[in-house]
Protein backbone atom coordinates (compact mmCIF):
# COMPACT_ATOMS: atom_id res chain seq x y z
CA UNK A 1 0.00 0.00 0.00
CA UNK A 2 1.19 3.63 -0.45
CA UNK A 3 1.64 6.26 1.97
CA UNK A 4 -1.05 7.89 2.32
CA UNK A 5 -0.76 10.97 0.29
CA UNK A 6 -1.62 9.60 -3.87
CA UNK A 7 -5.62 10.77 -3.85
CA UNK A 8 -7.95 7.65 -3.98
CA UNK A 9 -9.09 6.11 -6.72
CA UNK A 10 -12.69 5.66 -7.80
CA UNK A 11 -14.58 3.11 -9.65
CA UNK A 12 -18.42 2.74 -10.34
CA UNK A 13 -20.41 -0.69 -10.09
CA UNK A 14 -22.10 -1.99 -13.01
CA UNK A 15 -24.93 -3.41 -11.29
CA UNK A 16 -25.69 0.49 -11.35
CA UNK A 17 -25.24 0.88 -15.15
CA UNK A 18 -27.29 -2.62 -15.90
CA UNK A 19 -29.14 -0.64 -19.33
CA UNK A 20 -25.71 -0.11 -20.68
CA UNK A 21 -23.88 -2.00 -22.30
CA UNK A 22 -20.75 -3.02 -21.21
CA UNK A 23 -18.80 -1.23 -23.76
CA UNK A 24 -21.04 1.77 -23.52
CA UNK A 25 -20.43 1.60 -19.63
CA UNK A 26 -16.73 1.51 -19.75
CA UNK A 27 -16.36 4.34 -22.20
CA UNK A 28 -18.87 6.45 -20.10
CA UNK A 29 -16.32 5.86 -16.69
CA UNK A 30 -13.32 6.76 -18.75
CA UNK A 31 -14.98 9.69 -20.17
CA UNK A 32 -16.16 10.56 -16.44
CA UNK A 33 -13.04 10.19 -15.32
CA UNK A 34 -13.08 7.08 -13.00
CA UNK A 35 -9.89 4.88 -12.18
CA UNK A 36 -11.98 1.80 -12.71
CA UNK A 37 -15.36 -0.32 -12.31
CA UNK A 38 -16.50 -2.76 -10.19
CA UNK A 39 -17.68 -5.40 -12.41
CA UNK A 40 -20.63 -7.37 -11.19
CA UNK A 41 -20.62 -10.83 -13.49
CA UNK A 42 -24.27 -11.30 -14.60
CA UNK A 43 -26.34 -11.94 -18.00
CA UNK A 44 -26.38 -8.35 -18.80
CA UNK A 45 -21.95 -7.86 -19.21
CA UNK A 46 -20.05 -10.16 -18.84
CA UNK A 47 -22.23 -13.44 -18.03
CA UNK A 48 -20.85 -16.12 -16.27
CA UNK A 49 -22.66 -19.11 -17.14
CA UNK A 50 -22.48 -18.10 -21.12
CA UNK A 51 -19.94 -19.71 -23.46
CA UNK A 52 -16.48 -18.79 -24.18
CA UNK A 53 -16.38 -16.70 -21.16
CA UNK A 54 -12.06 -16.66 -21.64
CA UNK A 55 -12.44 -15.04 -24.77
CA UNK A 56 -15.04 -12.75 -23.80
CA UNK A 57 -12.59 -12.13 -20.73
CA UNK A 58 -9.88 -11.10 -23.08
CA UNK A 59 -12.09 -8.58 -25.07
CA UNK A 60 -13.19 -7.39 -21.67
CA UNK A 61 -9.20 -7.21 -20.42
CA UNK A 62 -8.56 -5.20 -23.87
CA UNK A 63 -11.20 -2.70 -23.34
CA UNK A 64 -10.36 -2.18 -19.65
CA UNK A 65 -6.43 -1.55 -21.48
CA UNK A 66 -7.91 0.67 -23.97
CA UNK A 67 -9.64 3.22 -21.24
CA UNK A 68 -7.03 2.89 -18.71
CA UNK A 69 -9.52 1.34 -16.26
CA UNK A 70 -8.80 -0.81 -13.62
CA UNK A 71 -11.47 -3.57 -12.16
CA UNK A 72 -12.70 -5.47 -9.11
CA UNK A 73 -14.83 -8.92 -10.05
CA UNK A 74 -17.74 -8.80 -8.12
CA UNK A 75 -20.18 -11.82 -7.23
CA UNK A 76 -23.24 -10.02 -6.28
CA UNK A 77 -25.84 -10.57 -8.99
CA UNK A 78 -29.03 -11.25 -7.67
CA UNK A 79 -30.39 -14.25 -10.38
CA UNK A 80 -27.42 -15.07 -12.10
CA UNK A 81 -27.41 -18.58 -10.53
CA UNK A 82 -31.75 -18.91 -10.11
CA UNK A 83 -33.50 -16.84 -11.82
CA UNK A 84 -36.31 -17.31 -8.90
CA UNK A 85 -34.35 -16.87 -6.03
CA UNK A 86 -32.38 -13.51 -4.84
CA UNK A 87 -28.28 -14.17 -4.60
CA UNK A 88 -29.09 -17.98 -4.35
CA UNK A 89 -27.91 -20.21 -3.83
CA UNK A 90 -25.47 -18.96 -1.47
CA UNK A 91 -22.02 -21.02 0.20
CA UNK A 92 -24.54 -21.69 2.99
CA UNK A 93 -26.67 -23.90 1.02
CA UNK A 94 -28.00 -26.94 3.05
CA UNK A 95 -27.73 -28.88 -0.34
CA UNK A 96 -24.47 -29.83 -1.96
CA UNK A 97 -24.35 -29.45 -5.22
CA UNK A 98 -26.29 -25.97 -4.85
CA UNK A 99 -23.33 -25.00 -2.66
CA UNK A 100 -20.66 -26.23 -5.33
CA UNK A 101 -22.94 -23.91 -8.09
CA UNK A 102 -21.66 -20.92 -5.97
CA UNK A 103 -17.98 -22.16 -5.48
CA UNK A 104 -17.92 -22.51 -9.20
CA UNK A 105 -19.77 -19.34 -9.78
CA UNK A 106 -16.29 -17.99 -7.21
CA UNK A 107 -13.99 -20.34 -9.78
CA UNK A 108 -15.08 -18.70 -12.33
CA UNK A 109 -14.86 -15.21 -10.96
CA UNK A 110 -10.89 -15.78 -9.59
CA UNK A 111 -10.43 -16.73 -13.55
CA UNK A 112 -12.18 -13.43 -14.91
CA UNK A 113 -10.14 -11.37 -12.82
CA UNK A 114 -6.95 -13.31 -13.09
CA UNK A 115 -7.48 -12.23 -16.97
CA UNK A 116 -8.34 -9.14 -16.40
CA UNK A 117 -5.80 -8.30 -13.94
CA UNK A 118 -8.66 -7.02 -11.87
CA UNK A 119 -7.51 -6.18 -7.88
CA UNK A 120 -9.96 -8.51 -5.83
CA UNK A 121 -12.73 -10.83 -6.13
CA UNK A 122 -15.74 -9.91 -3.97
CA UNK A 123 -17.82 -12.79 -2.55
CA UNK A 124 -20.34 -12.36 0.55
CA UNK A 125 -21.57 -15.36 2.62
CA UNK A 126 -25.41 -15.67 2.28
CA UNK A 127 -27.97 -15.75 5.07
CA UNK A 128 -28.41 -18.45 7.59
CA UNK A 129 -30.71 -20.86 5.95
CA UNK A 130 -33.83 -21.73 8.12
CA UNK A 131 -32.79 -24.91 10.13
CA UNK A 132 -29.41 -24.66 9.66
CA UNK A 133 -27.60 -23.89 13.18
CA UNK A 134 -24.79 -21.09 13.21
CA UNK A 135 -22.39 -23.43 13.57
CA UNK A 136 -22.97 -25.24 10.61
CA UNK A 137 -23.12 -22.41 8.71
CA UNK A 138 -20.04 -21.01 9.54
CA UNK A 139 -18.15 -24.74 8.93
CA UNK A 140 -19.81 -24.47 4.91
CA UNK A 141 -18.34 -20.90 4.94
CA UNK A 142 -14.87 -21.56 5.80
CA UNK A 143 -15.13 -25.16 3.90
CA UNK A 144 -16.18 -23.04 0.79
CA UNK A 145 -14.27 -19.74 0.65
CA UNK A 146 -11.42 -22.31 1.91
CA UNK A 147 -11.57 -24.12 -1.74
CA UNK A 148 -11.73 -21.31 -3.15
CA UNK A 149 -8.45 -19.75 -1.67
CA UNK A 150 -6.68 -22.48 -3.29
CA UNK A 151 -7.21 -21.14 -6.65
CA UNK A 152 -7.00 -17.61 -5.74
CA UNK A 153 -3.73 -18.44 -4.38
CA UNK A 154 -3.16 -19.70 -7.71
CA UNK A 155 -4.11 -17.31 -9.54
CA UNK A 156 -2.97 -14.28 -7.03
CA UNK A 157 -6.10 -12.55 -6.90
CA UNK A 158 -7.18 -11.81 -3.10
CA UNK A 159 -10.79 -12.40 -2.31
CA UNK A 160 -12.27 -10.07 -0.74
CA UNK A 161 -15.43 -11.03 1.21
CA UNK A 162 -18.36 -8.08 2.36
CA UNK A 163 -19.86 -8.29 5.56
CA UNK A 164 -23.52 -7.88 4.37
CA UNK A 165 -26.62 -7.12 6.89
CA UNK A 166 -29.07 -9.50 7.09
CA UNK A 167 -26.00 -12.55 6.17
CA UNK A 168 -24.71 -15.00 8.49
CA UNK A 169 -20.84 -12.54 8.15
CA UNK A 170 -22.60 -9.60 8.42
CA UNK A 171 -20.01 -7.06 10.40
CA UNK A 172 -16.64 -6.76 10.80
CA UNK A 173 -16.33 -8.92 14.00
CA UNK A 174 -17.83 -12.19 11.45
CA UNK A 175 -14.72 -11.17 9.12
CA UNK A 176 -12.24 -11.83 11.67
CA UNK A 177 -13.99 -15.21 12.68
CA UNK A 178 -13.93 -16.43 9.05
CA UNK A 179 -10.30 -15.21 9.06
CA UNK A 180 -8.94 -17.11 12.21
CA UNK A 181 -11.27 -20.22 11.03
CA UNK A 182 -9.05 -20.14 7.92
CA UNK A 183 -5.76 -19.75 9.75
CA UNK A 184 -5.29 -15.83 8.60
CA UNK A 185 -4.73 -16.54 4.64
CA UNK A 186 -3.15 -13.60 3.56
CA UNK A 187 -5.39 -14.29 0.37
CA UNK A 188 -8.49 -13.88 2.51
CA UNK A 189 -9.28 -9.96 2.72
CA UNK A 190 -11.65 -7.51 3.00
CA UNK A 191 -14.93 -5.72 0.73
CA UNK A 192 -15.75 -2.81 3.41
CA UNK A 193 -18.84 -1.28 2.39
CA UNK A 194 -19.20 2.50 3.91
CA UNK A 195 -22.72 2.35 4.22
CA UNK A 196 -23.03 -1.08 5.86
CA UNK A 197 -20.75 0.84 8.60
CA UNK A 198 -22.86 3.52 8.83
CA UNK A 199 -26.23 0.73 8.85
CA UNK A 200 -24.91 -1.28 11.64
CA UNK A 201 -21.39 -1.61 12.87
CA UNK A 202 -21.64 0.21 16.38
CA UNK A 203 -18.55 2.55 15.23
CA UNK A 204 -18.65 5.19 12.79
CA UNK A 205 -17.69 4.39 9.47
CA UNK A 206 -14.45 6.40 9.35
CA UNK A 207 -12.97 4.03 12.62
CA UNK A 208 -14.70 1.10 10.85
CA UNK A 209 -12.29 1.94 7.90
CA UNK A 210 -9.12 2.25 10.43
CA UNK A 211 -10.00 -1.07 12.26
CA UNK A 212 -10.42 -3.01 8.61
CA UNK A 213 -6.98 -1.17 7.04
CA UNK A 214 -4.78 -4.19 7.67
CA UNK A 215 -7.53 -6.53 5.66
CA UNK A 216 -8.75 -4.04 3.05
CA UNK A 217 -8.76 -5.24 -0.47
CA UNK A 218 -11.99 -3.43 -1.71
CA UNK A 219 -14.23 -0.77 -0.79
CA UNK A 220 -17.41 -0.15 -2.00
CA UNK A 221 -19.29 3.23 -1.02
CA UNK A 222 -22.82 5.22 -0.99
CA UNK A 223 -24.70 7.25 1.04
CA UNK A 224 -27.19 5.35 3.79
CA UNK A 225 -28.85 5.74 7.20
CA UNK A 226 -28.49 4.14 10.33
CA UNK A 227 -30.39 0.57 10.64
CA UNK A 228 -31.55 0.90 6.84
CA UNK A 229 -30.46 -0.95 4.39
CA UNK A 230 -31.25 1.21 1.69
CA UNK A 231 -27.98 2.79 -0.68
CA UNK A 232 -28.45 6.31 -1.48
CA UNK A 233 -27.15 8.48 -3.73
CA UNK A 234 -24.92 10.61 -1.91
CA UNK A 235 -26.49 13.46 0.13
CA UNK A 236 -29.77 11.72 1.07
CA UNK A 237 -28.45 9.68 3.78
CA UNK A 238 -26.33 10.48 7.32
CA UNK A 239 -22.66 10.00 6.47
CA UNK A 240 -19.93 12.44 6.98
CA UNK A 241 -18.15 11.68 3.88
CA UNK A 242 -14.98 13.73 4.34
CA UNK A 243 -13.39 11.76 7.77
CA UNK A 244 -14.16 8.36 6.12
CA UNK A 245 -12.34 9.29 2.85
CA UNK A 246 -9.46 11.02 5.10
CA UNK A 247 -9.40 7.68 7.12
CA UNK A 248 -9.23 5.67 3.76
CA UNK A 249 -6.08 8.09 2.14
CA UNK A 250 -4.21 7.90 5.73
CA UNK A 251 -4.56 4.06 6.16
CA UNK A 252 -2.54 3.52 2.60
CA UNK A 253 -5.43 2.05 0.78
CA UNK A 254 -4.60 2.61 -3.02
CA UNK A 255 -7.36 0.03 -4.30
CA UNK A 256 -10.29 0.77 -5.76
CA UNK A 257 -13.20 2.89 -4.00
CA UNK A 258 -16.42 1.84 -5.80
CA UNK A 259 -19.68 3.62 -5.81
CA UNK A 260 -22.42 0.95 -5.24
CA UNK A 261 -25.82 2.50 -6.61
CA UNK A 262 -27.47 -1.01 -7.46
CA UNK A 263 -30.84 0.41 -7.86
CA UNK A 264 -30.26 3.27 -9.88
CA UNK A 265 -29.49 1.75 -13.36
CA UNK A 266 -32.63 4.05 -14.69
CA UNK A 267 -30.63 6.81 -13.84
CA UNK A 268 -26.73 5.86 -14.32
CA UNK A 269 -24.89 7.88 -16.17
CA UNK A 270 -26.39 11.12 -14.28
CA UNK A 271 -25.62 9.34 -11.02
CA UNK A 272 -22.30 8.08 -12.61
CA UNK A 273 -21.85 12.29 -13.30
CA UNK A 274 -22.65 13.22 -9.80
CA UNK A 275 -21.06 10.61 -7.52
CA UNK A 276 -17.37 11.26 -8.87
CA UNK A 277 -18.24 15.16 -8.51
CA UNK A 278 -19.22 14.61 -5.03
CA UNK A 279 -16.20 12.20 -3.75
CA UNK A 280 -13.70 14.79 -5.64
CA UNK A 281 -15.56 17.38 -3.75
CA UNK A 282 -15.32 15.51 -0.20
CA UNK A 283 -11.73 14.57 -0.92
CA UNK A 284 -10.61 17.97 -1.21
CA UNK A 285 -12.59 18.89 1.93
CA UNK A 286 -10.78 16.20 4.07
CA UNK A 287 -7.17 17.05 2.74
CA UNK A 288 -8.23 20.70 3.59
CA UNK A 289 -8.78 19.41 7.00
CA UNK A 290 -5.62 17.23 7.46
CA UNK A 291 -3.78 18.72 10.71
CA UNK A 292 -0.45 18.93 7.84
CA UNK A 293 -2.34 20.75 5.55
CA UNK A 294 -3.80 23.37 7.92
CA UNK A 295 -0.56 23.65 9.28
CA UNK A 296 1.10 24.09 5.88
CA UNK A 297 -1.77 26.89 5.71
CA UNK A 298 -0.63 28.59 8.42
CA UNK A 299 3.11 29.14 7.76
CA UNK A 300 3.57 32.76 5.64
CA UNK A 301 4.71 31.98 2.09
CA UNK A 302 7.37 33.77 0.82
CA UNK A 303 6.21 37.61 -0.01
CA UNK A 304 3.19 37.16 2.31
CA UNK A 305 3.51 38.67 6.29
CA UNK A 306 1.87 36.26 8.96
Amino acid sequence: MSTGSAPLRYAYGTNGLADLRLTDALALLADLGYDGVGLTLDHMHLDPLAPDLAARSVRVARALDRHGLTATVETGGRYVLDPRRKHHPTLLDPDAEARAARTELLLKAVRVAADLGAHAVHCFSGPLPPGTSPHEGWQRLADGIGSVLHAARAAGVPLAIEPEPGHLLDDLAGFHRLRTALGGPELLGLTLDVGHCQCLEPEPPEECVRAAAPWLRHVQIEDMRRGVHEHLPFGEGEIDFPPVLAALRDSGYDALVTVELPRDSHAGPERARTSLDFLRAAERSARRDAPEDRARAAVPQKGETA
